[in-house]
């Protein structure tokens, strides 16, 4: 299995932190949050990763260049202008193969068993495995719909009060088979969540949400930033 980490993003909500850095960039417990990432993929067995950059890319290729300081051979697709979640991963088609690939959102910090969320998805059999996590605040989360096999009915992306019948959020974490690339468009920006999912429901491809138990926050703002800087001792160190 290969890896694709979604890195395009500008961080506005982190300025003036990201008015010289993206915001994979910003540290936690001493390093970029992108280098956690990487390491925790190579702990995993995972070497072959891809990286999507459009904001300050030199920041990144000039840190982790090749990846081989990390254990990884990295392989960059720097964007000239956004293309969405789906847009930027549809560039990696040739990367990827004939392999199956985990996608991950950059600017996630999450502590997820990847041997159980690979096992999920070879056992389920569909060409879209997506991690979901309950949260109590759903402020500018897409929800999402599950039966009792875990597999996906419907998707609502910043859903109204009213609208709301569950807490399960998609956590930016998915395994793919190399078929989905053949259900992203090339025209247009393409985003997963509210684009190339709710089309593959429509087509009737069957996709399986996967439950995660561990740590999940979008470190998006300054809020989020720094619950996951107070967190990460107790969470992320091993215990003395």
């Amino acid at each position: 299995m290969k890896a694709v980490i979604l890195c395009a993003g500008l961080g506005t909500r982190l300025r003036p932190i990201t008015d010289t850095i993206p915001k994979v960039m910003v540290e936690i417990g001493g390093k970029p949050l992108l280098q956690h990432h990487i390491e925790w993929l190579v702990e995993n067995g995972i070497r072959d990763i891809g990286i999507n950059l459009f904001y300050l890319p030199d920041v990144i290729t000039d840190f982790f260049g090749d990846g081989s300081r990390f254990g990884a051979k990295i392989r960059y697709s720097i964007e000239k202008t956004l293309s969405g979640t789906a847009g930027g991963f549809k560039n990696f088609k040739d990367f990827v193969g004939n392999e199956k690939c985990l996608v991950i959102y950059g600017d996630n910090f999450f502590s997820l068993d990847l041997k159980d969320f690979e096992k999920f998805h070879d056992t389920k059999k569909g060409i879209v495995s997506i991690a979901l996590k309950r949260f109590e605040d759903l402020t500018g989360k897409g929800i999402v719909g599950l039966d009792e096999r875990e597999c996906i009915l419907w998707f609502k992306e910043k859903p109204k009060p009213e609208e709301v019948t569950t807490n399960l959020v998609n956590a930016g974490i998915y395994i793919f088979e190399p078929e989905i690339f053949s259900y992203i468009p090339e025209d247009r920006d393409y985003d997963f969540g509210k684009d190339i999912f709710p089309s593959l429901l429509e087509k009737g491809i069957k996709m399986y949400g996967y439950h995660l138990s561990g740590y999940l926050v979008d470190i998006g703002t300054f809020t989020a930033l720094e619950q996951v800087k107070k967190d990460y001792p107790s969470i992320f160190l091993p215990k003395k």
